[in-house]
């Protein structure tokens, strides 16, 4: 099959980006969406031109590292379906396909395809753990949690991070991953003693982050490749009520951001951790 990718092609964050469009003749159907990209790579490269950089890891639907919109959709037209799975049979021969990176502030561009998640990352330093003494792991059966318990908490917990929540929002927001990683622990006893101070933190840490506030518009969930469900953000709001104001006279800190990203020169580290 004919294909045409229309690509976001930026140099780096600060370069001014523009698209490229690649004609492609022999597109197999069974292809995934990367393995499409896989193919356009080795042309460019034998031609001598630049390949298009895009983030990938397991291609199994499952590490989360893929990611990106294909004609204003995040991840394509299939639902519960990430790109790495994704197979051109999906697509009409002779369509052209638009593909660029997630558009959002608190993703700022790295090279074509690929965006800067660390914000992601910080969210889950600022609370999402359970903190547990050294020593051997405890007996699974120590403590009972009921069926419906242990679906609700995997159901959260089906969260691969991969940002498509974000990018297809409106507002940009951060609240059903941030509602899924709080809810996980947050549902299960094991999360309970610490359920107060991650709720505030992670929150914070998400607002400060520079993501949108969540109108309940529900795009982030229809975009969602695990499906996610709603009501993690009513989860992690009720929780974050409750213990802003149980602690309200404790001090919530966030974690700083590394002071530079770039694809010519090393990480730059901030010396102070938190703030």
């Amino acid at each position: 099959m004919k294909l045409t990718l229309k690509i976001w092609r930026q140099t780096g964050r600060k370069d001014k980006g523009k698209f490229v469009s690649y004609p492609m003749d022999d597109v197999s159907p069974e292809m995934s969406m990367l393995e499409c990209l896989d193919v356009l790579n080795e042309t460019l490269i034998e031609r001598g031109e630049e390949p298009v950089a895009f983030e990938h890891d397991c291609r199994e639907g499952i590490c989360g590292s893929c990611g990106f919109m294909i004609n204003g959709i995040p991840h394509g037209p299939m639902p519960a379906t990430t790109v790495c799975q994704l197979t051109m049979r999906h697509f009409k021969d002779g369509e052209e396909l638009v593909i660029e990176p997630w558009r959002a502030a608190a993703f700022p561009a790295i090279k074509d395809l690929v965006v800067d998640r660390r914000s992601f990352d910080r969210i889950i330093a600022a609370g999402g753990y359970i903190s547990v003494s050294t020593g051997n792991a405890p007996d699974g059966n120590a403590i009972l949690v009921s069926k419906e318990t242990s679906d609700r908490a995997m159901d959260a917990a089906a969260c691969i991070g991969c940002g498509a929540c974000v990018a297809a929002c409106p507002n940009a927001s951060a609240a059903l991953f941030t509602g899924a990683k709080i809810a996980h622990l947050n549902t299960l006893p094991q999360g309970v003693p610490e359920r107060d101070h991650r709720s505030r933190h992670m929150v914070a840490q998400m607002n400060v982050e520079g993501f949108g506030g969540c109108t309940n518009i529900g795009e982030c969930t229809g975009a969602c490749p695990k499906e996610i469900p709603l009501e993690v953000i009513a989860t992690m709001n009720r929780d974050y009520i409750r213990g802003s104001w149980k602690r309200r006279d404790e001090e919530v800190r966030t974690v700083k951001p590394m002071t530079e990203w770039s694809t010519r020169s090393k990480l730059k580290i901030d010396p102070h951790a938190t703030s």
